[in-house]
């Protein structure tokens, strides 16, 4: 192995000499004028120990190697790592062998929470995930409360959503989808029984008031809580914009060049910003360079520095680049160490010659790769803490295989935008339970006699519907995958009886809490579920109770059969605004 530039270390110097040349044909480039110690060299290099302490040596095989610009770039990127790292990850490049074990597969979270869980909604729904085999997790106001009911065992946060500091983001890590029927509390003036009795019948048969905090901490502000508590956990539909020039995005990245002169090599790579470079006309990101396999080299890249707080994108499933291709295979590099040297979760994406494309990189597609070699013991890739990206032209494939697409010379691979993808179909990461009549409070022309007591009382009771629509409107204002859910009146009836769905704000009636729940957690993993707000309610009128015959029960529901027929958009706000649905 000759050409390859050696550090030795001896009393914090560093020499760079030539290993095992002797060849005459060699340029030598004297490079500083520090003196360093004498270091010891095998009879095959004595030629350079003969050269003056006062310089710093480096063989090239075919060009000079730019020691400057070596330097700059570990100082570039936070600091110069360890050298004799340097000297091991040049050897392995060239030295490591192809590893026979399939890397781990990346894991996933599928935590959902649930808001409100000691309701009679909530507790349900939780009944259901565990039914199903789902991990959950719950966000209560009362620990002793919430184990009662829920058990000990409970997987708990303690926190309340009028109460903001209760809501730390990092609490909420792992969680990937929510139902909140979190409500604000109402019950009869004169007193209720101590298992509620009067509540459970509907607040038809009894003059209520509310108890405990208002409808707009509880509807409004507590949702504008939550809503800033686990926005990051369960993504945006649109996905997160990593890098693209819109805003100031493109401030929050800073590339610089990577390129083989890290191993003696003489290729080189910039990052650029074209002003009319995309496929719109507006600004676009260049990763263009010259890459030559002199030296013992063969790769250029462009690395961001170290973000300052790690991004986390366990939300979603992979990312996305938009490339304008020239044909070439390119590596995307994501690590999750703040350390020079360290694992980085790798996938190669081939691109299309003067086409603009979109490439989507599944997290779980990706490999980590150490000094060339794929690292099958490395911890799986984890999304939530991503401290750096990194774009890759490369001779070198994994495990000595070569890039099929690699050829000498200069390329240019301009990028307009780089994303956090949801994969598709997209289904709702936030399900909502709210109520129907919330937009009938101010409509025009309504004949309140006939409305339940909520949409009579709506002033009385705090303007509790009023809330409620606002905080209906934060979600869909949010970006988050939604569904909004609004029952009519809630009853302790069995789920079962045949149901109404409708949208717009119009219909009355009951339906039972643990048809709700059902509901909910089955709109989790609907796609035609996704940006609908709805009303259902049952058959069953008020003056008939509903029952089944536990020895023939009625037959499980296909929620997806209503979801299907329902449409994106209708809110019953399009009578307040006089818009058509």
């Amino acid at each position: 192995m000759s050409s390859l530039g050696i550090c030795h270390q001896q009393r914090n110097k560093v020499r760079f000499t030539a290993s095992c040349s002797t060849r005459t044909d060699q340029k030598v480039i004297f490079l500083g004028s520090k003196r360093f110690p004498q270091i010891p060299h095998s009879p095959s290099s004595r030629a350079s120990s003969r050269l003056s302490r006062r310089e710093v040596i480096a063989f090239a095989g075919q060009q000079s190697w730019d020691i400057g610009r070596f330097v700059r770039t570990l100082y570039f990127f936070n600091g110069p790592p360890n050298p004799l790292k340097i000297v091991e990850s040049i050897i392995s490049s060239f030295t490591g062998s192809a590893s026979s074990e399939a890397p781990k597969k990346m894991e996933t979270s599928d935590v959902v929470l649930v808001t409100g869980a000691t309701g009679g909604v909530g507790r349900r729904v939780v009944d259901v995930l565990r039914k199903k085999g789902l991990p959950v997790r719950v966000l209560a106001r009362n620990e002793d409360k919430a184990r009662s009911m829920l058990g000990p065992d409970v997987d708990l946060i303690i926190g309340d959503v009028t109460k903001e500091d209760t809501l730390d983001p990092k609490l909420f890590k792992g969680i990937k989808k929510v139902v909140n029927a979190v409500s604000v509390i109402v019950g009869p003036k004169e007193g209720d029984t101590p298992d509620r009795q009067k509540y459970k019948q509907g607040i038809k048969f009894f003059e209520p008031e509310i108890k405990g905090p208002s409808p707009e901490m509880v509807e409004y502000i507590g949702m504008q809580n939550l809503i800033n508590a686990i926005k990051n956990s369960v993504g945006l539909s649109e996905g997160k914009l990593l890098f693209g020039l819109k805003g100031n995005l493109s401030g929050k990245i800073v590339w610089g060049a990577l390129d083989d002169v890290v191993m003696g090599g003489v290729s080189e790579s910039a990052f650029q910003i074209l002003p009319t470079g995309s496929e719109t006309g507006g600004p676009t990101g260049l990763f263009k360079g010259i890459v030559s396999t002199s030296n013992n080299g063969g790769f250029t890249s462009i690395r961001t520095k170290n973000f300052t707080v790690p991004e986390d994108l366990s939300a979603y499933d992979g990312i996305e680049l938009r490339v304008k291709g020239d044909g070439r295979r390119y590596k995307l590099i994501i690590r999750t160490s703040y350390e020079w040297d360290t694992v980085g979760y790798t996938a190669s994406f081939d691109t299309t010659k003067g086409e603009w494309q979109s490439v989507k990189l599944p997290f779980s597609s990706l490999r980590p790769v150490f000094r060339a070699r794929t690292m099958t013991d490395a911890p799986p890739f984890d999304a939530s803490n991503i401290t750096s990206l990194q774009l890759m032209f490369s001779k070198f494939e994994y495990d000595g295989k070569l890039n099929p697409t690699f050829t000498e010379g200069p390329f240019e691979l301009p990028f307009s935008s780089i994303r956090a993808y949801i994969n598709e179909p997209v289904t709702p990461r936030f399900v909502h339970v709210s109520s129907a009549g919330v937009t009938r409070p101010e409509r025009p022309g309504l004949d309140l006699s006939k409305q339940p007591p909520a949409v009579r009382l709506n002033k009385e009771l705090g303007s509790i519907l009023t809330y409620k629509l606002k905080g209906e409107d934060l979600i869909r204002e949010s970006g988050i995958p939604y569904t909004i859910v609004r029952p009519c009146a809630l009853t302790e009836e069995p789920a079962g009886a045949d149901l109404i769905f409708d949208q717009g704000d119009n219909i009355t009636g009951k339906i039972s809490r643990e048809e709700v729940a059902l509901i909910c957690v089955a709109a989790l993993a609907s796609p035609n579920a996704v940006g609908k707000t709805f009303e259902v309610k049952s058959t069953v009128p008020f003056s008939e109770p509903y029952v089944i015959d536990p020895s023939n029960p009625p037959p499980e529901k296909d929620y997806e059969v209503y979801f299907k027929e329902l449409k994106e958009g209708i809110t019953g706000k399009e009578a307040l605004e006089a818009t058509p649905a």
